[in-house]
């Protein structure tokens, strides 16, 4: 019980970050009009190469078979990720090509 509370107190700044970065997320996405759903989810899937670098670096000082195991699933979740964010935005870019006359 003592080692939950120390912890609580070491990290309460980090957990009000935290809980203020939730409410801000959650404000600035209700209002992002719906036309702009599939632009604003491709762009953040694409954003997420972040975890992939994250991931490489778990990987590289992995010192047990866990962590290792947990880099490669990242590596590939977020690989996924990524690429499926370039192919809605290509699907989406698609849409505003002009259709060649017959």
């Amino acid at each position: 019980m003592n080692e939950a509370i120390n912890f609580i107190g070491e990290n309460i700044q980090m957990i009000y970050i935290l809980i203020l970065s939730i409410f801000v997320g959650v404000e600035v996405i209700g209002h992002v009009p719906s036309v702009l759903h599939t632009p604003l989810m491709s762009g953040a899937n694409a954003i997420h190469g972040v975890v992939i670098i994250g991931a490489i670096i778990v990987m590289l000082e992995a010192d047990s078979g866990v962590a290792l195991t947990l880099g490669f699933f990242a590596v590939v979740l977020g690989t996924l990720n990524v690429v499926g964010g370039f192919v809605v935005t290509d699907r989406m870019l698609e849409m505003f090509k002009k259709k060649p006359k017959k």
